[in-house]
């Protein structure tokens, strides 16, 4: 969520006014993230997040947009997009949610509440379990499709670019890897994984929480401009990389991992193919962040505010997946 491209208060001001939002009365630029520029923009009628997207294209957006507007029709809590009235007596509904500010792609959604819970749980990471198969149910009759694009073919684009940043045990790590990867999504077991539309980058600051301890209630999801089509597994995979591990040394907490991986179950009871292709897929998810991670590193874009991930955190979370992956019995059968 850097800045890379300024937007002034009274653009702003426009743009949330032709969508009858209300009147403007603070605007904020957003750190953290490393994809798209984020304002937090407080109206006299709401709090509302303000995106303008660097590189998703114009073509591309569609699907992230109307894949929130159908989670958020189905009671899953995400961004809602929104979208201009229709000026015309007589017209129903409402107008487009990608809207265009300073040439480029951008939206307005509204601000969720709560906070992220960095240092999760069981507790966190059960309801975290259930809201993830709770969502891929409700995105199951979602018609837009569109492949993830940091998926397989993007890893085997993007290694060799950032080979040359590598030592030689990274780089043999990571081609190793790689290559294991390949083998897998080669495989029938993998091709028959139940897919559709899947978040893919839900980290612990992508999630918000209302109440503390153990009356902590999970209230939104968000930062959707990484989801795609991919097999449900991924998603999960992608979760537990994140939530149930130390975050100084990558080792999975086997506690939170069965928490969070049996709340899943409860709701979307998993194939008995995805019991075991799950310690795969989480070493593709670690993979899949290490390779961003290293091309955000080290082929970084200018940007106002900018924090860049370390690449060897899933570095070390890959080698762990490698040397202990997770054991199938904290998998309910």
């Amino acid at each position: 969520m850097a800045v890379f491209t300024e937007v002034s208060f009274e653009e702003a001001a426009d743009l949330l006014s032709q969508l009858g939002l209300g009147q403007l009365q603070s605007l904020q630029g957003c750190a953290g993230g490393i994809e798209n520029t984020n304002y937090f923009a407080d109206t006299d009628q709401g709090q509302w997040v303000l995106t303008v997207f660097e590189r998703l294209s114009f073509e591309q957006l569609p699907f992230y947009l109307h894949l929130m507007k159908h989670l958020a029709g189905r009671g899953i809590p995400v961004p809602d997009p929104q979208a201009a009235p229709l000026a015309r007596k007589g017209q129903a509904g409402s107008g487009p949610i990608l809207h265009r500010l300073k040439g480029k792609p951008a939206a307005v959604v509204n601000r969720l509440q709560g906070a992220s819970e960095l240092m999760p749980q069981r507790h966190h990471c059960s309801a975290l379990g259930e809201m993830l198969a709770r969502m891929h149910l409700a995105g199951g009759d979602f018609e837009m499709r569109q492949p993830n694009l940091r998926g397989l073919a993007w890893w085997n684009e993007t290694v060799p670019v950032v080979l040359p940043y590598l030592d030689e045990a990274q780089k043999a790590l990571i081609g190793s890897e790689l290559a294991y990867q390949n083998h897998i999504a080669a495989q029938s077991a993998y091709r028959s994984l139940p897919r559709g539309p899947v978040h893919a980058d839900l980290f612990r600051d992508n999630v918000m929480f209302v109440g503390e301890g153990q009356q902590a209630r999970l209230c939104g999801l968000f930062d959707f401009y990484f989801a795609g089509c991919d097999s449900y597994l991924f998603d999960l995979a992608v979760c537990l990389n994140d939530w149930c591990i130390d975050l100084g040394t990558g080792v999975q907490d086997p506690d939170r991992a069965g928490a969070l991986v049996a709340a899943y179950h409860a709701v979307r009871p998993l194939s008995a193919q995805e019991r075991r292709l799950l310690p795969a897929m989480q070493r593709a998810g670690a993979l899949r962040f290490w390779t961003s991670r290293l091309w955000d590193y080290h082929l970084p874009r200018q940007a106002s505010v900018l924090k860049p991930h370390d690449p060897s955190h899933f570095e070390r979370v890959l080698r762990q997946c490698v040397q202990e992956p997770l054991s199938l019995d904290l998998v309910p059968a």
